[in-house]
């Protein structure tokens, strides 16, 4: 794979690690994803194909991050996740508040 191919997948471990770092988060597998668990619950995973960050929130939030563009339905195998948004753009900041939000949710 190519070091751009790459680049989401590393960020995402990048701002992991710091969540990594907290009680209760750990490195886990979703649907083949590696992916991040708070206290059991997945909360957020990183696509190998597409390089989309995956992330666990309230049904509401999800809907309106789609609503306005920000966010894109979650739909492996064509069954959209409601809880679930995906991320096209690796953005540290965005990412990084997105993972925190989350994590919350996780714990909620």
């Amino acid at each position: 794979m190519s070091t751009e191919a790459n680049a989401p997948k590393d960020l995402f471990w990048e701002l992991a690690g710091q969540l990594l770092a907290e009680p209760g988060v750990t490195r886990s597998t979703m649907m083949g994803y590696p992916c991040l668990r708070g206290n059991g619950a997945f909360f957020a995973c990183v696509e190998r194909i597409t390089g989309h960050l995956i992330v666990k929130l309230p049904a509401l939030r999800v809907s309106e991050l789609i609503a306005a563009g920000q966010a894109l339905p979650f739909a492996p195998s064509g069954r959209t996740f409601r809880e679930w948004a995906a991320f096209s753009v690796a953005d540290p900041n965005k990412w990084s508040a997105l993972l925190a939000e989350a994590r919350s949710f996780a714990d909620s």
